[in-house]
């Protein structure tokens, strides 16, 4: 687990909510205060996939959250404007595709079958940006080693995407 100060918040904002950039990672929940407080719920209702669609489609149950493709014009609509928000909290999940890719890695597969999610913590207020990694696994484990690959892999996209940021821990 490491915390960044995003330095850069208007490009990061704008990675974020404005681009494709975290389009493969999954909402579980989001907490945006403006001029109310907006709380969404990322899990998936199940029952709302039950049936056909008007096409006559059986539905097909996403997964266990929503996409942040799916999310993100919402909470864009919530936080655009001509004022900052007075803070936000969102709780992104890595994608399947990353998953994947990690389980597969000979340095991480011996703990990869036990990891539950990857996470990533966004918070926003009194003006600072701040990420917060996290790790979560299905039981106790000693060894760091995903928890660092998805650290170095996480500050690795921030300078790919050109975000300006200081690690604090």
């Amino acid at each position: 687990m490491i915390s960044i100060e995003i330095t850069g918040i208007k490009d990061f904002m704008n990675k974020l909510l404005g681009s494709e950039a975290f389009d493969s990672f999954y909402l579980e929940e989001a907490t945006i205060v403006t001029f109310n407080t907006f709380v969404i719920d990322g899990h998936t209702v199940n029952s709302f996939y039950k049936g056909t669609d008007n096409a006559g489609n059986p539905m097909e149950i996403p997964g266990s959250f929503s996409s942040w493709k799916q999310m993100r014009p919402i909470c864009f609509s919530l936080i655009k404007g001509n004022r900052s928000p007075v803070s936000f909290k969102l709780v992104l999940h890595a994608g399947d595709h990353y998953m994947e890719r990690l389980k597969a890695n000979s340095q991480t597969y011996p703990n990869a079958p036990h990891i539950k999610s990857l996470a990533i913590n966004i918070r926003f207020e009194n003006g600072t940006l701040k990420c917060i990694t996290g790790t979560s696994y299905d039981t106790f484990i000693m060894d760091k080693t995903i928890d660092n690959v998805w650290d170095g892999d996480f500050v690795s996209s921030l300078t790919a995407m050109g975000i300006q940021f200081k690690l604090l821990s």
